[in-house]
């Protein structure tokens, strides 16, 4: 049974419950040809190349009507369908280690593999693009994890090629697989644009195999910059591009290029309304987290990329009513620590969680340990680095962009008094699941 794999079923709300006690070429000529060339690392590309606005002027190619617009679409494909690649994934049987792990994984992402009861070996596809040309493969962790057999098919070939994964990221939900048995020259790696140079209203053009539909590509434009949905096993809310170019399960992994014919962005989400398809609302990693973990990846050597763990337990202050807030004498932002788990990097620091039940609630959403009783006498974080907290996720996304052996400064509010903590961070687990 073939299913496509993917975290596209996004119901209704992106909003993670509470309190997750963790760390946590420029076209100066017609768009009708895009130049660049793709080298074989994309971390020299150059990050500011930008496309420029054309006129909507219409050519005729053997009695077509083309628009430059149009004309600008059909070179990048044409350019970059090369790069682009098909991923399918095997379990040995419903009943193996690696379905037991993916059906966990399931519990944590809303992709689907569903179990048609016959016991046999089931397979799902994604998408993926090369980005060396040695063979390297970027595509979304969720479509590797837990696949006990990895295959690669290349745009126009049937052949299929054996892959393995060379390094995972599961919390910013890529990985890097990487093809055997290549054909010298097969590998076409796509350049790497800038994330960070990105306007609202930008091409933007998507390529994958959407149903496990081979090569299909949509277009539409960058709809937002300014997203942040659960991202990766640990869900933590992280900054994605929205497109309204349709993405469907099967993209996943897949590119998202700019007019230039650069990657922006690997699609990994949408936000169905409930009908587990396009509704015009699709999220892609911004490419700049690609750059970020690449070198990394590259060297996993088949491991996890770990994040940094503070290692407490926390209440989102800005969930919390005035009224609430003004009892218990908080502030009006911040992290309140619930708990500090043993040996973990906030208990190395000497921060403390709270002692007593000072604040009656009803398990407000943000709040995480006691469904009816809040401690606050625990140390409250404000601010990481002299960024300041606004809201739960701050700190979250704080952690989690940091790497394990980094040294972050905490300011601290305890007992109406504020300090500044220095904490190492490391690859602390808690030792329950509840975290």
């Amino acid at each position: 049974m073939k299913r496509s794999l993917s975290i596209l079923a996004l119901t209704g709300t992106l909003a993670v419950g509470g309190l997750v006690g963790y760390e946590l070429n420029a076209r100066t000529t017609p768009a009708t040809a895009v130049t660049q060339t793709a080298p074989d690392t994309n971390l020299s590309a150059d990050s500011r190349t930008q496309g420029q606005m054309v006129p909507a002027a219409s050519t005729y190619d053997g009695g077509r009507a083309r628009t430059e617009s149009e004309a600008n679409t059909v070179q990048v494909v044409k350019d970059r369908q090369d790069g682009l690649v098909y991923v399918s994934v095997k379990e040995s049987s419903a009943g193996s280690a690696q379905a037991q792990l993916r059906q966990r994984l399931q519990q944590q992402l809303p992709f689907s593999l569903p179990d048609d009861g016959s016991g046999q070996a089931q397979t799902g596809t994604g998408s993926g693009f090369f980005v060396t040309s040695s063979g390297d493969i970027i595509t979304n962790n969720h479509v590797v994890e837990g696949a006990s057999e990895i295959t690669v098919r290349l745009h126009g070939d049937k052949t299929e090629y054996r892959a393995k994964v060379v390094a995972r990221a599961p919390d910013f939900d890529l990985a890097l697989i990487r093809a055997e048995g290549l054909p010298a020259g097969a590998a076409r790696p796509i350049p790497l644009g800038d994330s960070d140079q990105l306007d609202v209203g930008l091409k933007a053009v998507a390529m994958g195999a959407p149903f496990g539909l081979d090569f299909s590509v949509s277009e539409g434009i960058i709809s937002s910059l300014e997203r942040r949905v659960p991202v990766g096993t640990k869900g933590v809310e992280q900054s994605v591009i929205q497109t309204d170019a349709a993405i469907n399960p099967g993209n996943s992994g897949g590119p998202l290029l700019d007019s230039a014919g650069q990657v922006i962005g690997v699609n990994t989400q949408i936000l169905t309304g409930g009908s587990g398809q396009s509704a015009g609302v699709g999220f892609a990693i911004p490419v700049n987290t690609v750059k970020k973990l690449l070198p990394q990846l590259q060297a996993g050597k088949g491991g996890v990329i770990q994040t940094p763990t503070l290692g407490v337990q926390f209440t989102d202050l800005s969930v919390l009513s005035e009224q609430q807030r003004g009892q218990a004498n908080l502030p009006a932002q911040g992290a309140l620590i619930q708990e500090v788990a043993p040996n973990s990097p906030a208990a190395a620091a000497g921060l403390q969680g709270g002692t007593t039940s000072g604040l009656q609630l009803n398990a407000p959403s943000g709040t995480q340990g006691s469904a009816d009783a809040l401690s606050t006498d625990g140390d409250i974080i404000t601010a990481v680095d002299g960024q300041p907290i606004s809201e739960g996720d701050d700190l979250r996304r704080a952690i989690i962009g940091k790497r394990i052996g980094d040294r972050v400064k905490l300011t601290v509010q305890r007992a109406g008094k504020t300090r500044t903590v220095d904490v190492t961070l490391s690859a602390f687990s808690f030792p329950t699941s509840n975290q």
